[in-house]
This record gives C-alpha cells, sequence and structure tokens, in this order.
C-alpha cells in the first residue's frame, strides 16, 4: 500500500508570512497550485495559506445586525466573526490570511489515512513532516493520482 512517502511533492513551494497578497497569487498562479506552506525564517513550519484564504478576501462583508439598549451595544451576530472578516478584506500580506492550525501528516500515513483526515478536517493539502522539518505535502490531486495508478 502506498504512503505519503510515495505520493507527496518533495519540492515544496513555501511562503512567508511577509509575501504580499499579489506575490502570493503570482507564486500559486506560477506554479499550478493552490496552496502553500508558510515557514519562518529558519523554515519550520507556522502556517498554510490556499487559494481560499485569497477568495474569502473578496467576498461581501455581511454587517451583524446591532441593537442599543440604554448605551449598549448587542450584536445579533459575533462580533468577533465580524473583526476576523474586516481584518482579513484589509489583508496585505501572507501574515495577515494564513491558517496557523496546520493539521500535518507523517511520511508513513497511507492513502486511506490521508484520504480521511483531507475528508473530517476538511483540508486539501497536507503537510508531510519528518524529525520535525518540512519533507513534503500531499494534495487533493495526489491522491486522485495514486487512485488512478492503482496505489491505493
Amino acid at each position: 500500500m502506498a504512503t505519503a512517502k510515495d505520493i507527496m511533492t518533495k519540492e515544496v513551494i513555501t511562503v512567508t508570512t511577509d509575501v504580499t497578497i499579489e506575490g502570493l497569487a503570482r507564486i500559486l498562479t506560477k506554479h499550478d497550485i493552490s496552496g502553500a506552506p508558510v515557514v519562518d525564517e529558519e523554515g519550520k513550519l507556522i502556517g498554510i495559506v490556499t487559494e481560499s484564504d485569497l477568495i474569502k478576501m473578496e467576498q461581501r462583508l455581511h454587517i451583524p445586525t446591532v441593537i442599543n439598549i440604554f448605551d449598549a451595544v448587542i450584536y445579533l451576530g459575533s462580533s468577533k466573526k465580524f473583526e476576523e472578516d474586516i481584518k482579513r478584506m484589509a489583508a496585505t500580506t501572507v501574515g495577515d490570511i494564513f491558517k496557523k492550525d496546520v493539521v500535518t501528516i507523517t511520511e508513513s500515513a497511507t492513502i486511506e489515512e490521508i484520504a480521511t483526515i483531507m475528508s473530517e478536517k476538511n483540508v486539501h493539502h497536507l503537510p508531510v513532516i519528518k524529525k520535525g522539518k518540512l519533507a513534503g505535502i500531499v494534495g487533493k490531486k495526489d491522491i486522485v493520482k495514486a487512485i488512478a495508478k492503482g496505489e491505493r
């Protein structure tokens, strides 16, 4: 049975938090990828950013309904989500939009395990970690290619 080591992309395109939004869009387009791990100055994985993060920046802002009662403001929606939406729309760098909670796998993860994680966690990119370092990445396309080759 094939594992992450067999199907992962080993030459991973990564970005740092200081890459501009336009720069990120160019990198994703140039390399025909839908996401990239975000690394710090030492190359340590700190997050992930995807096309979805870029698309969310462009969506319409939903302004929550508020009620004023005796000088108090009561939100009829999540004020935290509203603040996050405003921050996201004003983003200028990867650092403003990337996800810090990254689901990772090891090289020994099977295709079945990878597919289960992707489905249950609703993620499409899984960085592969070996000895605490980024060794590769598995995306949806890698799973589909493995199935097409009969490697599952």
